[in-house]
């Protein structure tokens, strides 16, 4: 499996070292460079990689601004690779694969990779999974109708209540009072009404465990309780938000507007 690899930082030094430790691995095929965002963004739309090792500050259009200038198309698997900490919980909001920290060292980058190889294997299944069942549903649609209907008639499989350990305390979270869930690299935030409690798991998995009727994504790293929807709001782009029962309001993506129609 080969990892398309674009490169994105304004020091020509930094790409360079980049691209000597890279070399070590063999499977990362270097398709491009860009040398600002705005470059990133055109090279990103034209070249179609699979990964992109991200500098965050950049004169003008920084690396923050060039994940939502690619809102309406299918984003690559970012690296943020900076000299500052301090946007870490920021770049994993932005579901990030990984934040590096110049100068990069090898056996970090070496972690960052085997992420990457991970996310793109699951990926790569999911895509295959939905060509086979769109396939199936063209030569045998009875087929597909009969292999959906356990979910369907099996409500009960999905969770009722999470525990979660946070500060050296269990809580027992009732999966009805949460109002919507943000991601932060491999943590979870999950906001009720009266706390925010972080629980270490991933988003995949957490969705697995959340029926698919109430809980939903609405951007990349986003997922909300829609019984506590009360309000759409339409934005630019294709873009909207969602006021909830708190007043919190949550951006939804143009990727994942199809969860505002049922509103509608």
């Amino acid at each position: 499996m080969t990892i398309r690899t674009l490169l994105v930082d304004d020091e020509s030094l930094a790409i360079q070292g980049l691209r000597k430790r890279l070399e070590a691995h063999p499977d990362v095929e270097i398709v491009g460079e860009a040398m600002n965002g705005r470059e990133a963004v055109r090279a990103i739309r034209t070249l179609k990689p699979d990964l992109v090792f991200l500098d965050i500050q950049m004169p003008a259009f920084d690396g923050f601004s060039v994940l939502d200038a690619l809102a309406d198309v299918a984003p690559p698997l970012v690296v943020f690779v900076t000299a500052y900490s301090d946007h870490a919980i920021r770049a994993f909001s932005a579901d990030a694969v990984d934040y590096l920290l110049k100068p990069v060292e090898e056996d970090r980058l070496a972690q960052s990779l085997e992420r990457v190889r991970t996310r793109l294997a699951e990926r790569r299944l999911c895509e295959e999974a939905e060509r086979l069942a769109a396939r199936l549903a063209e030569v045998d649609p009875e087929s597909v109708a009969a292999l959906e209907l356990p979910a369907e008639a099996s409500p009960d499989r999905y969770e009722r209540v999470i525990n979660v350990k946070d500060q050296g305390q269990i809580f027992r979270v009732d999966v009805d009072s949460i109002e919507k869930i943000d991601a932060a690299g491999d943590y979870m935030c999950l906001t009720t009404a009266d706390r925010t409690l972080v629980l270490r798991e991933t988003m995949k998995d957490l969705e697995r465990r959340l029926d698919p009727r109430k809980f939903q994504r609405v951007h990349r790293s986003t997922i909300v309780n829609l019984d506590n929807v009360r309000q759409v709001k339409p934005h630019t782009n294709g873009e909207c938000f969602l006021t909830l029962a708190s007043g919190a309001s949550v951006k939804v993506s143009r990727s994942y507007r199809d969860v505002v129609a049922r509103f509608l």
